[in-house]
């Protein structure tokens, strides 16, 4: 499953971006000495005090909830379920007959049901008379139901017979009900489903743990002018003999099968398909009258399937594929095994209305979920503990698959931007967790749907890769889906099949990056001998709040690359740091030559260089003799060094000085990423507006050698380059840019020259920014007349922008109207907040008003604590920590309960931080600016 759609990676770090819009920089370059500034460590304390923890230990989490797992001595062979949905009073009516193994004698069978009323039940055993339950005793808060029986049911095989209704819910879980506009302009209703990680239970009762596998037989009861589809493929069609309106349609056994995995959908759709090269029957099912928005992710679908069988060696087991849009979609997507489903912006591309983005966003979301057809259907986790080794991997091979398919997206660079970096600021939070979080109560598995499953886990997936290599890597991946298919196999399986495969101590190496939270700060210092560069290199825990100052500091296993300037594409010296610190010799290094750590930012760890050795570096930043990705990895390492307070902010900021010939999108893509969490920081001075003109000025040069019109030549990314720059530009006021944006924004509304896509985004922002109520109401009426998803959601999450209180409220207010899907009204509250310090402080009243209904609209699941994350995180200092914490204190929100901790603890280091800096960032600004006043 894919979260959230693409803003679940930008809105958090306190950007108003839809993919491909801005986050970007430029210019020249100042001498460097790297800080060693002091922390104020002091300012640290009121963290503890609020959030009750003592430093760098992990925050005291929620105590686990009492739970147990489904008994043993029933388990499921085969589900014959046939379903009834009704999509104008939203019920369903279900009858299931489950093939089942009695393995020890008893008089009760234990089962998941949640929002399910059973009518009747009874166990046939093989050969023996029917047995009728005498009564049902549902434990609602375990979602179990118990099936009692007036004598016992023996060992052996039996038929366990259930008929039960349910509601067909809003709440984008379970068997639910997703509404759309027909050509028309009716609106009708889908039924569609959406399990994982615990709601099969909502759509009838089951075994709905992932080890329980069974096989699925499937019935559907649906409208005859609907189309039906399920897990595999249609094997009969037939006239429902009660009602001349509806038909009976039949599905083929699936394969061994976790619950999580079944799928329906009912409702009205258009298909394009092909075949792929292996003969698999891809289709993508669209919207009525939009099949051709569906040809691009057919194009990747029908590469991607041959991609994975050669790399796994192990062919696709299901006669097809289908790739199906919905309407009302929680996640990004969700990989259920031969009918994968997607929210509209994460497969639909029109080839006139979508943006470069927004095709790399699909291509990603479905070489991900396909991934899953192998990783995770084939071979299921055990229990949710190991949901990570799920998400992770797919988090990782999307890329790869990406990389294969479009080579010219330098895919592998933007990783290190999307995912990589991002689990780095998570994870260095005392309220992080572990890759592996031990789960019990269903309750708990929301919260582990996070930056740490999916990007952490991606990014140490992709360090081992490079350690193990990609022969054995390949063989170890053949050998662990070979050896578990069709079964549950635990994270420690994997690492057993690589060692196997490579010889390395994988298991002892990578237990140290699964099962303790956090990573390292490698420390580096250099001398020289004759030829030789002696490297002394230390580790420890790196902490958001500073220096790591307990007894007891984890040490991690770190792979270690080492590259020189002779040769920075091959890799000098590789060592397993296994130790605190090392000493190691370097041979043929000359004195005036370089030494760089982590070459291609693989290591999942952060690099503080001697200030020597940081100033050599920055030369090749210069003349881009560094390739682009290490150029971004030594800025981002910086910028988090100086979060921390253990360097000067404004030493960061000369450093970002250095990139004034940087011609790579996506190391101006990090540069921006961060001078937006600055610039939100910041936005609590009297200072913002000399920030903004820092980034006006670091921006000019990029953005008049890119100008407003493609040039000849240009590729993907000079496209994304062009959305970023001048997004930034416009955002911070650079009046040459918001005079052209007005300028085209006038011509797209009067039809006069429309705006290409990938220029929409910096252009309606821009205008934004800078505009009245009637720019306000001219872009919600381009909203409603906008046909296709992707520009709907780019206005939406562009609306932040506005400047005025009175427009804010105006925006909050749209946010929850019919006008926004239910999914989305959680990006519209995030980007009030990340538009402007006015905008938050009126976003999280908001949130607090409306609590009750977002929270039942939401009840409980990731996108609340997306919510939470999104409208707070940018907030600063002691008072605002403890108004949120009191907050959630009476307004409980479990499966939130880490995301409003880590909240809390971002808000108090943005203090601390604000506290140490804010007077040298002021000084150094106007010093600045009074510099260029005369020059």
């Amino acid at each position: 499953m894919l979260l959230g759609g693409v803003a679940a990676v930008l809105v958090s770090r306190h950007l108003l971006t839809t993919p491909g819009c801005w986050r970007g920089l430029a210019p020249r370059v100042l001498g460097l000495r790297a800080a060693s500034a002091t922390p104020v460590l002091g300012h640290w304390a009121s963290v503890r005090r609020l959030l009750g923890t003592s430093a760098h230990r992990a925050h005291k989490m929620p105590a686990k909830r009492p739970f147990e797992r489904l008994p043993a001595d029933v388990s499921p062979e085969n589900y014959a379920l046939c379903l009834k949905p009704d999509l104008i009073d939203f019920t369903f009516e279900g009858k299931l007959e489950a093939l089942v193994e009695v393995r020890q004698t008893t008089n009760q069978i234990v089962m998941n049901c949640a929002d399910i009323d059973i009518i009747t039940a009874s166990y046939v055993p093989q050969g023996g008379e029917e047995i009728n339950a005498t009564g049902f005793n549902y434990q609602n808060e375990d979602e179990k139901v118990t099936l009692s029986f007036s004598s016992a049911l023996r060992k052996g095989n039996g038929t366990l017979k259930i008929d039960f209704v349910g509601e067909l819910n809003d709440k984008m879980k379970g068997f639910y009900r997703s509404k759309y506009t027909v050509l028309s302009g009716d609106t009708h209703y889908a039924a569609v489903s959406q399990f994982e990680p615990t709601d099969a239970r909502r759509a009838f009762p089951c075994w709905d743990e992932p080890s329980i596998k069974a096989t699925f037989d499937i019935t559907l009861i649906v409208p005859k002018d609907k189309i039906a589809l399920s897990n595999m493929n249609v094997i009969e069609r037939n006239p429902y003999p009660d009602d001349e309106d509806l038909v009976e349609v039949k599905f083929a056994r699936s394969p061994i099968m976790s619950t999580y995995l079944v799928a329906f959908v009912v409702g009205e759709y258009d298909f394009v398909e092909t075949k792929s090269s292996d003969g698999i029957l891809v289709r993508v099912y669209t919207p009525i009258g939009k099949a051709d928005q569906g040809k691009f992710a057919l194009e990747v679908a029908a590469k991607t399937l041959p991609f994975y069988k050669e790399y796994f060696n192990i062919p696709y087991p299901l006669p097809k594929i289908d790739l199906i849009a919905i309407s009302d979609f929680a996640a990004g997507a969700m990989e259920n095994w031969g009918l994968v489903t997607y929210r509209e912006t994460a497969l639909l591309i029109d080839p006139k209305n979508s943006c470069s983005s927004s095709k790399q966003w699909v291509a990603l979301v479905v070489g991900h979920e396909l991934a899953h057809q192998w990783f995770g259907n084939l071979v299921t986790m055990e229990w949710w503990t190991h949901l990570w080794l799920n998400e992770g991997f797919a988090s990782w091979i999307e890329y790869l698959c990406v990389d294969y398919c479009f080579p010219e997206y330098d895919i592998w660079t933007q990783f290190v931007s999307a995912d990589y970096t991002r689990a780095l600021e998570l994870d260095a939070l005392d309220s992080s967790h572990p890759i592996e979080v031990t789960v019990g109560h269903p309750a708990e598995v929301d919260e582990i749907f996070d930056a740490i499953s999916y990007s952490k886990g991606a990014s140490v997936i992709r360090m081992l890769h490079n350690y193990v290599g990609d022969v054995d890597f390949r063989k170890g991946m053949h050998l662990y889906l070979k050896t578990f298919q069709n079964k549950n196999a635990a994270t420690e399986d994997l690492w057993h099949c690589l060692e196997q495969a490579s010889g390395k101590p994988i298991n002892t190496v990578m237990s140290s990056w699964t099962k303790q939270m956090g990573f390292p700060l490698i420390c580096v210092e250099e001398k020289q001998e004759r030829d030789d560069r002696i490297l002394k290199i230390s580790q420890k825990k790196f902490c958001a709040s500073g220096p790591f100052s307990g007894s007891d500091c984890p040490h991690w296993m770190v792979p270690i690359n080492i590259c020189t300037s002779e040769d920075v594409s091959c890799d000098n010296m590789k060592v397993l740091l296994d130790q605190p610190e090392m000493t190691i010799t370097v041979k043929n290094v000359k004195p005036h030559q370089w030494i760089k750590l982590n070459p291609g930012t693989v290591g999942f760890c952060r690099i503080q260089y001697s200030p020597t050795m940081l100033e050599s570096l920055l030369s090749s930043v210069r003349n881009l003799a560094l390739p682009p990705v290490d150029r971004l990895g030594l800025q981002n390492d910086l910028f988090s060094l100086a979060r921390a307070g253990i360097v000067s902010t404004v030493e960061v900021l000369k450093v970002m000085e250095a990139f004034v010939n940087e011609p790579n999108y996506t190391v101006w893509s990090d540069v921006s990423s961060n001078l937006g969490i600055l610039s939100a920081l910041l936005s609590h001075t009297d200072f913002y507006e000399e920030m903004q003109e820092f980034i006006i000025d670091l921006f000019s040069h990029i953005g008049l050698k890119l100008g407003w019109d493609p040039k000849h030549g240009e590729g993907h990314l000079d496209v994304l380059l062009r959305g970023l720059v001048l997004g930034k530009l416009g955002k911070a006021g650079h009046q040459p840019t918001v005079e052209e944006a007005r300028r085209r924004f006038k011509d797209h509304v009067e039809g006069k020259l429309v705006l290409s896509a990938d220029l929409r985004c910096p252009v309606y922002l821009t205008v934004l920014k800078h505009g009245d109520a009637t720019t306000l109401d001219t872009m919600l009426k381009l909203h409603n007349q906008a046909d296709l998803q992707e520009e709907k959601v780019r206005i939406e999450r562009l609306l932040g922008a506005v400047s005025t209180p009175d427009l804010v409220q105006k925006v909050l207010t749209f946010a929850m109207s019919e006008e926004v899907r239910p999914q989305d009204t959680v990006f519209v509250l995030g980007g009030v907040s990340g538009g402007s310090l006015m905008g938050r402080k009126a976003a999280w009243k908001f949130l607090k008003d409306n609590w009750e209904e977002l929270y039942n609209r939401y009840q409980g699941g990731f996108l609340i604590s997306r919510l939470i994350k999104l409208t707070v995180e940018g907030f600063t200092g002691d008072k605002m920590a403890a108004d949120v914490k009191s907050f959630f204190e009476t307004h409980p929100a479990p499966a939130a309960e880490r995301s409003i901790q880590q909240s809390c603890e971002n808000i108090l280091l943005n203090g601390a931080w604000l506290k140490r800096d804010a007077e040298a960032i002021q000084q150094f600004l106007l010093q600045r600016k009074a510099a260029h006043l005369n020059v």
